[in-house]
């Protein structure tokens, strides 16, 4: 071999994601809420884009391309090429709807294979208001204040309003009234007579800085801070242990009177300001309508948290006919190819979710038909081989997307679990089906209590083949404790 420096020329190949193929694929992994913010953020960099008009009209086609734009990857933004290959989308196998979701509630005529399912359909007629499921209520700050208004003395008005702003959103002072007194520079008697105040103020409860006075404060306002409550209240660490035989001989009381007095502190609030604020909570709003109708199943995008993009023709006609330099020319002619590119992405987006959610309910139709004890095991190869698609392009369309059916609100996540063999050889189950056959023993055992091996038992003669370590690990997944923390937990409500 020459040592020599020479020169070569080598021919290579390679794939190449363009920007515009990097922005469909970020936009499959969005859910419709955030698809909204993304299309605000792209009117306002792109003067050629509008948000289309709520008519019933057919949407305005794209606009034409400018002539002396670059051909090869670009050139799908003139529609010169073929895009479903690259977005792993295919165009001709259902029907779409870009309107609300009771556009087509009675135009479902099938087209898919399965019962007639298409890509038409809808959940009904106008849902409710989830943005009123979210509205926030009165703010804790503001309450405490108004009320220390009516109470406390003018000269302490600073120090209460310094401790109220001290008072988290679960109703606890979270500062030392000693820091407080020092900051403010007054004597800590009389920072601690004005959250005396504070603590007679609604809800019952505020203003506590630990649980037990919170607990307190309840119970003086309910007439039962006994010397017994007192006790029971200053060893909730025992109470949490469910130590009754000691508790019964600090509090000095019986059976009867423990329980009732247990009973008592359960029907308090340990966190009495969240009524009253915090962050307001927000619905989760479906991505995907699911409705059953005669002739199959109805499927459709939820439009209306997806607003309508159209391109600016008569815009972009008016710029382009006035002069013009090299720079503007070129200016102009990206922000039509990127706006052009844009529309077609979110229609391909749409297209490719309805084909994901139209093969869900195919493989998943006992599901909605029966309930969960009839979820199938699935993975995204399963989803991915029926359609045709990468799994990767699967993966991205159910993230962070929620489906809405007569059984409630799902995310698409849920309909992809893992497979339990059959005790008898039959046909493997689902994961979900054995979680939720769990949950209904669990709660159906009364007072005898069932131990996991005791589970595992009742699991086989059910049909499902589990180890009790998988029992364990379902039970704690679901948030259910272990038969000793549920007999506990009987003990302190009076079961036993």
């Amino acid at each position: 071999m020459s040592l020599a420096p020479r020169l070569d020329l080598r021919q290579t190949q390679s794939l190449v994601m363009t920007p515009q193929l990097q922005q469909a694929i970020r936009l499959l992994a969005l859910s419709n809420l955030e698809i909204e913010a993304y299309i605000a953020e792209e009117i306002e960099k792109n003067p050629l884009l509008d948000n289309a008009p709520d008519d019933d009209g057919p949407a305005p086609e794209p606009a034409e391309t400018a002539a002396d734009e670059p051909a090869g990857a670009d050139a799908l933004i003139e529609g010169r090429g073929s895009d479903e290959a690259a977005l792993d989308v295919d165009f001709a196998a259902e029907s779409f709807h870009h309107d609300s979701a009771a556009d087509s509630i009675g135009g479902i005529d099938g087209g898919l294979g399965m019962n007639g399912l298409g890509g038409g359909g809808a959940a009904g007629e106008d849902g409710p208001d989830l943005d009123a499921l979210a509205a926030g209520g009165v703010n804790l700050a503001d309450h405490l204040l108004a009320q220390a208004g009516t109470v406390i003395d003018r000269d302490d008005m600073f120090i209460a309003a310094h401790l109220i702003d001290q008072i988290d959103e679960a109703g606890y002072l979270t500062a030392p009234l000693l820091d407080i007194a020092n900051r403010l520079a007054v004597p800590l008697a009389r920072v601690e007579a004005v959250l005396a105040d504070i603590q007679t103020f609604d809800p019952t409860g505020v203003g506590a800085r630990n649980l037990a006075e919170c607990l307190a404060l309840q119970a003086r306002e309910a007439d039962r801070y006994d010397p017994c409550m007192a006790r029971l209240i200053d060893n909730l660490d025992l109470v949490a242990r469910g130590d009754l035989p000691r508790l019964k001989r600090l509090c000095e009381v019986d059976d009867e009177d423990l329980a009732d007095m247990i009973r008592e502190l359960r029907n308090y609030d340990p966190k009495p300001g969240l009524r009253f604020g915090g962050e307001a909570v927000q619905a989760v709003v479906p991505d995907i309508f699911i409705a059953q109708r005669k002739s199959g199943w109805a499927i459709e995008i939820n439009a209306a948290t997806l607003p309508r993009v159209l391109v600016n023709r008569s815009y972009y006609a008016e710029l382009s006919s006035g002069p013009q330099d090299k720079a503007s020319r070129s200016w102009l002619s990206d922000c039509l190819a990127s706006a052009n590119w844009l529309v077609k992405a979110l229609d391909q987006r749409q297209r490719t979710i309805i084909k994901v959610a139209t093969e869900i309910v195919k493989q998943q139709e006992e599901f909605f038909l029966k309930g969960v004890a009839h979820l199938k095991p699935m993975t995204l190869k399963q989803i991915a081989d029926a359609i045709e698609m990468h799994e990767s392009t699967v993966s991205r369309v159910t993230s962070n997307k929620y489906l809405s059916c007569a059984r409630g609100l799902f995310e698409l996540k849920y309909f992809f679990t893992s497979a339990i063999q059959s005790a008898d050889g039959g046909e493997a189950v689902s994961a979900e089906a054995v979680k939720s056959a769990i949950r209904t023993l669990i709660a159906g055992e009364g007072k005898k209590i069932l131990s996991d091996d005791t589970l595992v038992d009742l699991l086989k003669a059910r049909g499902f083949d589990i180890a009790r370590r998988t029992v364990a690990k379902y039970r704690e997944a679901m948030g259910i404790g272990s038969s000793v923390q549920r007999r506990r937990q009987k003990a302190l409500e009076g079961g036993d």
